[in-house]
């Protein structure tokens, strides 16, 4: 009976012990947020979609798949703003879509889009101006905020 009670406690023991060095390790993580602003909307049709990466091989994202976050926000003003939260220190990269009939997809004219989009780190895109995860990403190691030009084109 005494070696019963014995093993019972050394595993109750053993379950703080693990749950308490796990929660610390988890609290020493660094977590912030990040703030995206977009202004200068051609209109206040729709909505903005703001999708987030962090994995180079997923952006950009043309369907809207691969990304890590998305958010979705309303346009007051012809401007949008939204925060993601409690995101782990890295790399990172946001894509931009002024979604003008609130479907979720882009819409095109033959090959270029109709509806606005916008790259974090870039002003304007071309043939030889093509979003690349390495050109778009930031490092985010506190909290931030950024603003994306959205292009019409």
């Amino acid at each position: 009976m005494k070696k019963a009670l014995i093993i019972i406690l050394l595993q109750l023991a053993f379950l703080l012990i693990s749950s308490t060095t796990e929660s610390k390790s988890l609290q020493t993580t660094p977590i912030y947020p990040l703030t995206v602003e977009v202004n200068n909307l051609q209109n206040s049709n729709g909505v903005v979609q703001f999708a987030l990466y962090n994995e180079p091989d997923s952006f950009p994202d043309e369907h809207y798949k691969k990304y890590y976050r998305k958010l979705t926000a309303k346009i007051v003003n012809g401007a949008s703003k939204i925060t993601f939260e409690n995101l782990p220190e890295g790399k990172y990269a946001v894509n931009i879509l002024h979604d003008e009939d609130s479907n979720g997809k882009i819409k095109k004219d033959l090959i270029l889009p109709k509806e606005g989009i916008g790259f974090s780190n870039y002003h304007s895109i071309g043939i030889t101006n093509r979003p690349t995860f390495q050109n778009a990403s930031f490092e985010l190691v506190a909290d931030k905020k950024i603003k994306i030009k959205i292009i019409y084109l």
